[in-house]
């Protein structure tokens, strides 16, 4: 695989049937052993406690809440070869922790070529990771879905998954709790790998 074109400005993935940022297409086009990662990043905070849910008639569930806005912020990546995913909590999302992220991808994938597929967001265009993308250009490329298209990335299903297993309708005291949360849901997706590659890799 040809060393490519790595700046912020890189050019956006070309997905299946012609829509940017499918898998179709990037599977094909690189190598077997090249990791193809879905990034992205989600809050999870204590006041999105509520959710569908079955209750006795006359026994409406109660969920506590409080007046303050605990929350984690997470970093994520689907790989849809290997149907692995790698979360990293972080203090907030910015340009820095975004590449510590990346540097943790490496470490998991170390010596094997990994495409970075991710949105638009501002932390991924910051001028300060030039230098980074420059440094790891024989190994890393970094590809753009299209604005407003979450439907392309598997990871917002990850999120999604996340929310309503563990977070929904479920008072988080602080934000230990919360975390707490996170690492019991990543536990579980650990012992079920046909599932995740069911529900994100499909």
């Amino acid at each position: 695989m040809d060393a490519p074109d790595l700046r912020p400005e890189a050019r956006p993935a070309r997905g299946a049937g012609g829509l940017p940022g499918g898998p179709g297409d990037v599977k094909k086009n690189t190598r077997a052993d090249t990791v193809i990662l879905f990034e992205d990043e989600s809050h999870i905070r204590a006041y999105q406690a509520l959710g569908a849910t079955w209750f006795l008639r006359g026994r409406q569930k109660q969920v506590p809440t409080y007046g303050h806005h605990a929350g984690v912020a997470l970093f994520g990546a689907v790989d849809i070869r290997g149907g692995t995913v790698t979360v990293q909590q972080a203090g907030d999302l910015t340009a820095q922790t975004f590449q510590g992220f990346v540097e943790r991808l490496f470490a998991r994938y170390p010596g094997r070529p990994l495409v970075l597929i991710c949105d638009n967001a501002k932390i991924h265009h910051a001028k300060c990771l030039a230098p980074f993308w420059e440094q790891h250009q024989d190994r890393l490329q970094v590809m753009y879905l299209p604005a407003y298209s979450p439907n392309l990335n598997p990871t917002e299903r990850l999120w999604k998954w996340l929310k309503g297993l563990v977070i929904c309708n479920v008072f988080h005291p602080d934000v230990a709790a919360i975390q707490a949360s996170v690492d019991r849901f990543l536990a579980y997706i650990d012992t079920v790998p046909a599932e995740v590659r069911s529900r994100l890799c499909a």
